[in-house]
């Protein structure tokens, strides 16, 4: 037959031109193997052809020959060539074509429309082939396209296609009309894959009401909207993928509630928002991913019901509450179940331990807290791979878990677990792991069976472990390829099996390691034959390791923050780095760099850093780094003229920050045209700049630009907004404008409008007046914004539209009326800072259902009202700061349960009223609580006595009342250190066990070089204001080393007792203005860092006890209106004190009074109530103390001798001047 001929010709061909050469092949074997992909109908015609995934290249024109050819499949292959030279309309009677991941390109060819009986066409994923070889694949190589006829035009005459799969095929030229073409052409189709082809939408109602449409996948296409009623669908579909899409808006629950549906992906879609519905016990869905988007809320009971249920991925969402009983009769097949990334908290169920099906568990990234489940091989027999990284878990790590001999990847790092001494030889049991990650957990290298390993180990994080040695079973990890052992306290010598291993990545940063004399210089060229990455950030090396001359295969080296200097050596020059980090090091580069010879310098060099060097010009080496793509230059002495070679250059990020360069002089602007073509990082912070860098209109790819810290007056120009911007920093300068020409025009029309990428926009600490511009509410990328501290007023804008929305700071402006109720559709929100404006309104009780809300300031506006609760709101609340506003009536029981987990509460200079909710002890996490200055009628509160961390309790001017007893257990306020009961009712005896109960105010912190704040994080820093002698001293952060006992204006009567010598920390004692009698117990000699004592206004009498003259830290002492006698001592800080500090007392003589001991004095009568005695007229200033320097309470003394002097003028340049250096 004719057909035999072709056939034996197309295996000629094929046998040498494919990549299966006759060499390794005989033409025997090759016609075999070809003939086991033929398939001929009972007549001996071919029909069908499957050479799928042989490596064939060539040309296969033979096979347009066969016109009985039903079914064609040459996918997974080499061809790399376009189709148009193939006769497809040769084969009218081809059903099936696939033509897949065979690196085809260019035009899809007419002719392959006109095969009518087509049913299956596959074109997909050219892309892959690429990988496949392992080719440097460029991601604008020219890939399959439908331009020439158009998607409409070649899908016109395929009505009786049933599966289309044209993945990574270019269809943008008529990318929003794609879905009603669809619809309309192809009545039969049951397979649509259309992933990455530029779609643009609208994704049309119509499409899924296809008669026979059972599975869509259109990952990768901005589509951004789902169609109208989208759970209304007359489609019998059982699979959909919409992964990266850009959708926003709500998600349908009732989607997942489709009868038929087996499979749901709607990942990686950040704007999407959503809840899970309640699940019927019949639902068929098998996979459930949710992977980065936005659903929020509980996870419903009934998902670990789903029979059928095989992988199930809701990480990095906004889920709260607890994890679903997940049990083995309930998802029998479950095989993967991620959760990781959300703010789920309780307990970890121990039935998930049971599921026997399970291969993946990821529960990381969550605020789990308990122990972790019983794990065993029998109720978890395939379990490969599991994660429980970064909780709270506590407790011991269960020997059941050393059971599982299927575990290939294990994570248990950052965790609270209470083993002090968990033995790392423990996890030798598990042989077949892979990756082991146990990160922040204190380990023990025992000494004994150091012959066991893990055969099969590849990666090992052992990370802040607390090691104080190389642990000896890494010596015969064959297969180790990952080693992270930083942050430890390793020392000595590094062994020398250590230098043979076959390790590529090599971490050992931050560990107390003389690199230069420890390494095996004289066999250098063995040393890490196969090494590809090694960081030795903060090793203390003093001199580049000699052992880097032979790591020919090195790409990344980090030897930031050490004390190298010298010359970079000759051989670092030729080397094969792609990454070099040198920052912190004291090296003079510009002498150092060998420039006669810079065309040959570092050949392959794409990341270069060079932070604080020391550096003082340009290195000249960079002329010639042709491949260069980032370089930071920041914090370094670099001045003059920028050189023209650098304008040139191939840089995309360029950090130029700390540098005192007059940027707008020195820029070539004649040429701004060539100015860093390819630039899209550029960060200009302090670098002294006056004026926008004109350069910057011609940078139309730029997507961050930080010009903060400099000397920026005036308007933004309308050039300065690219459309590509995505972050843009323009904070601490002296800009009055966003809007170049100050027109009148509607907020949606000004220019920053236009930049629809933007996710990241600070502005604050300017000048900028006027309305917040309306548009960037609408902005959908948006998550930080800041405008903090500039004079921006009117109301705040509509935020609906941007739902991604992180953080926002708003405050110290002059914006007014209520807040939008749009912030609740900003389910993202984190932190959320409205201080300082004049908004009037009731408590936003309605942010509580937030799923993530930490942080919420609305301290110093004009709210009113109560402060109202609803079941589960605020669910993860870390800091709540509504101080100085009206609010009014009392705290209610249910909002602190609801809020439990607040650390940080500040209600104080309210109106609130009645007793203290007895629920804030239910605030495990309280470490801050601000009360004062309010109307709360209650006892002490000493059931918060046994709050473990709370450190500061500030009660003052309230209507407390009755005494303070405590049960003396020593167990009451263990981390206590401010606490502030002034202006009360307090009465009674300060007694033996009130000062035996504040424990952590007895303990002295010696680490004074390295000071500490409450509350010290990245989102929010918390702040207090101490009183003493009518000042109020405001601290901007608050050491955790100031250490304050206030109870002066109350009702205590009584001797001041020995015991308050056991409050060793203390810094501020004020107990003036009650009923105390006596004499000054000689024991306040003891309190060795005591900075300020206030005892005025009692009825102490006795002689001044010498032993103060010890205390060497006091700056204030006030022993006014007492009855003390005799002569005031004047050794030491004794000098210093002037008459205030002991007006009042009749009978006390000697410097610094006018009365001479053995004089006779007149009656001075106590002051007014409310009267200062010490000074006239002068109404509370706020010293700012900013630092820790000789003294903590030392800047209230500062602030009394200048304010004597200058006034009121300098204390409020002395603000400003804080606000701005912040």
């Amino acid at each position: 037959m004719e057909n035999l001929g072709i056939l034996m010709s197309l295996f000629f061909l094929f046998s040498f031109s494919t990549s299966l050469h006759p060499s390794s092949h005989s033409n025997l074997q090759t016609t075999a193997l070809m003939t086991r992909g033929v398939t001929c109908d009972a007549l001996g015609y071919v029909i069908g052809i499957d050479l799928s995934c042989k490596n064939l290249s060539g040309s296969f024109h033979s096979i347009f020959n066969l016109h009985h050819l039903q079914r064609l499949n040459l996918a997974g292959n080499n061809f790399n060539t376009t189709l148009f030279q193939y006769g497809f309309g040769k084969l009218p009677n081809l059903t099936h074509l696939n033509l897949s991941a065979s690196c085809f390109h260019g035009q899809i060819p007419v002719g392959i429309s006109h095969i009518a009986r087509l049913v299956s066409l596959d074109l997909s994923y050219q892309s892959e082939c690429y990988w496949r070889n392992d080719q440097s694949y460029d991601p604008f190589y020219p890939a399959m396209k439908l331009e020439k006829p158009n998607f409409k035009t070649f899908i016109t005459n395929m009505r009786s296609l049933r599966e289309l799969y044209l993945d990574g095929v270019n269809i943008s030229s008529q990318s929003s009309e794609w879905c009603e073409t669809t619809s309309l052409s192809l009545p039969k189709l049951s397979v649509l894959s259309l992933s990455g082809c530029g779609l643009t939408g609208p994704f049309c109602s119509s499409l899924l009401n296809l008669r026979y449409l059972s599975k869509l996948n259109l990952d990768s296409n901005p589509i951004s909207y789902l169609p109208p009623k989208f759970s209304k669908i007359s489609s019998p579909l059982v699979s959909i993928s919409l992964t990266d899409c850009n959708l926003s808006g709500h998600f349908p629950a009732e989607f997942f509630l489709l009868p038929k549906m087996q499979r749901i992906n709607i990942s990686w879609n950040s704007r999407l928002m959503g809840q899970l519905p309640e699940f019927p016990i019949n639902n068929t869905l098998e996979v459930l991913s949710l992977q980065y988007s936005n659903f929020s809320g509980s996870i419903p009971a009934s998902i670990a019901n789903l029979s059928n249920l095989v992988e199930l991925d809701l990480s990095d969402n906004n889920f709260n509450g607890s994890i679903p009983p997940f049990h083995r009769s309930g998802v029998p097949n479950l095989a993967s179940l991620d959760l990781s990334w959300n703010h789920l908290s309780g307990s970890i169920p121990a039935s998930i331990a049971n599921l026997s099906n399970l291969v993946e568990l990821d529960l990381s990234d969550n605020n789990f807290n308990g122990s972790i489940p019983p794990f065993h091989r029998s109720g978890v027999p395939n379990l490969a791979s599991l994660d429980l990284s970064w909780n709270y878990l506590s407790g011991s790590i269960p020997s059941s878990l050393f059971t599982l001999s299927t575990l290939q990847t294990l994570s248990l790092g950052y965790n609270s677990f209470s083993d002090c001494q968990l033995k790392l030889d423990m996890f030798l049991q598990l042989s077949n792991l892979t990756h082991l990650s146990l990160s922040n957990i204190s380990l023990l290298i025992g000494s004994h069976n150091k012959s066991r390993t893990l055969p099969q180990l590849e990666s090992l994080y052992l990370s802040s472990c607390n090691l104080i040695e190389f642990p000896e079973f890494i010596k015969s990890q064959n297969k180790l390829t990952d080693l992270h052992l930083s942050n430890n306290r390793i020392h000595g010598l590094v062994p020398n099996w250590l230098w043979n291993s076959t390790l590529e990545i090599l971490d050992l940063s931050s560990n107390a390691i003389d690199i230069p004399n420890q390494f095996p210089f004289d066999d250098a060229n063995s040393s890490f034959p196969t090494l590809r990455r090694l960081r030795l950030r903060s090793c203390n090396i003093s001199t580049f390791p000699a052992f880097l001359k032979s790591q020919e295969s090195l790409i990344q080296l980090d030897l930031s923050n050490n004390q190298i200097s010298g010359a970079v050596p000759n051989w670092l020059w030729k080397s094969t780095l792609e990454i070099l980090d040198l920052s912190s090091n004291a090296i003079d580069i510009p002498n150092q760099f060998p420039f006669d010879d810079a065309d040959s310098s570092f050949p392959m060099l794409r990341f270069l850093l060079l932070a604080s060097c020391n550096i003082s010009t340009f290195p000249a080496f960079l002329k010639s780094q042709e491949s260069l793509m980032q370089l930071d230059l920041s914090n370094n002495q670099i001045s003059g003229a920028v050189p023209n070679w650098l304008w040139e250059s191939t840089l995309e990020l360029l950090d130029l920050s700390s540098n005192a360069i007059d940027i707008p002089n020195q820029f070539p602007f004649d040429d701004a045209n060539s100015s860093f073509p390819m630039l899209r990082f550029l960060l200009l912070a302090s670098c002294n700049i006056s004026t926008f860098p004109a350069f910057l209109k011609s940078q139309e790819s730029l997507m961050q630009l930080d010009l903060s810290n400099n000397q920026i007056s005036g308007a933004v120009p309308n050039w300065v907004w690219k459309k590509s911007l995505q972050y843009l920093d323009l904070s601490n300068n002296s800009l009055t404008s966003l809007d170049q020409f100050l027109s009148n025009q509607d907020s949606l029309q000004i220019p920053i409008c236009n930049l629809s990428h933007l996710w990241r926009f600070n502005a604050s600490f300017n000048k900028l007046s006027g309305s917040i511009p309306s548009c960037l509410g609408n902005i959908s990328s948006l998550e930080y914004l800041d405008l903090q501290q500039n004079n921006f007023s009117g109301s705040i804008p509509d935020f609906g539209g941007a739902t991604q929305l992180y953080t926002l700071q708003l405050n110290d402006n002059k914006l007014e009326g209520k807040l939008p109720r749009s912030l609740a559709n900003c389910t993202m929100l984190y932190v959320l800072n409205l201080e300082n404006n004049t908004l009037h309104d009731t408590f936003p009780l309605w942010l509580g259902k937030l799923p993530g809300l930490t942080v919420l300031l609305l301290r110093a506006n004009r709210f009113y009202g109560p402060i109202k609760h609803l079941e589960n709101n605020f669910p993860v609340l870390d800091v709540l700061d509504i101080a100085s506003n009206n609010f009014s009536g009392q705290l209610s029981n249910e909002f602190f349960q609801a809020a439990h987990k607040l650390r940080s509460l500040k209600i104080n200079g309210n109106n609130l009223e009645g007793k203290l909710p007895r629920s804030l002890a239910n605030c495990r996490n309280l470490e801050v609580l601000d009360l004062g200055k309010n109307m709360i009628h209650d006892t002490f509160p000493y059931w918060l006595v046994k709050l473990p961390l709370l450190k500061v309790l500030i009660l003052r001017s309230n209507r407390f009342y009755g005494s303070i007893k405590f049960s003396g257990d020593g167990n009451a306020f263990p981390m206590l250190h401010i606490l502030d009961l002034a202006s009360n009712n307090f009465s009674g005896e300060v007694s033996i066990e009130f000062f035996q109960s504040l424990r952590g105010m007895m303990v002295i912190d010696g680490n004074k070089a390295k000071p500490r704040y409450v509350g010290d994080n990245y989102y929010y820093q918390d702040s207090v204001t101490i009183v003493n002698r009518g000042f109020e001293i405001f601290y901007q952060k608050i050491l955790t080393l100031l250490t304050c006992l206030d109870l002066s204006n109350n009702n205590f009567h009584g001797r001041i007792l020995e015991e308050v010598q056991d409050l060793k920390s203390l810094h501020v004692l004020n107990l003036s203005y009650n009923s105390l009698f006596g004499s000054i117990p000689s024991a306040l000699g003891s309190l060795t860092e005591l900075e300020s004592l206030d005892l005025s206004q009692n009825s102490l009498s006795g002689k001044i006890p010498l032993q103060l003259t010890s205390l060497t830290f006091l700056a204030v002492l006030n022993l006014s209106y007492n009855q003390l006698d005799g002569s005031i001592p004047q050794s030491n800080q004794f000098g210093t004190f002037l008459n205030d500090s002991y007006i009042g007392n009749t009978r006390l003589c000697g410097v610094p009074l006018t009365k001479k001991c053995n004089e006779v004095g007149s009656q001075m009568l106590p002051p007014k109530e409310g009267e200062d005695s010490w000074i006239d007229g002068l109404s509370v200033w706020k010293v700012v103390l900013i630092g820790y320097g000789c003294g903590l309470v030392i800047g209230f003394s500062i602030g009394y001798t200048v304010l004597n002097e200058f006034g009121n003028k300098w204390i409020a340049s002395f603000i400003l001047i804080w606000k701005r250096s912040r």
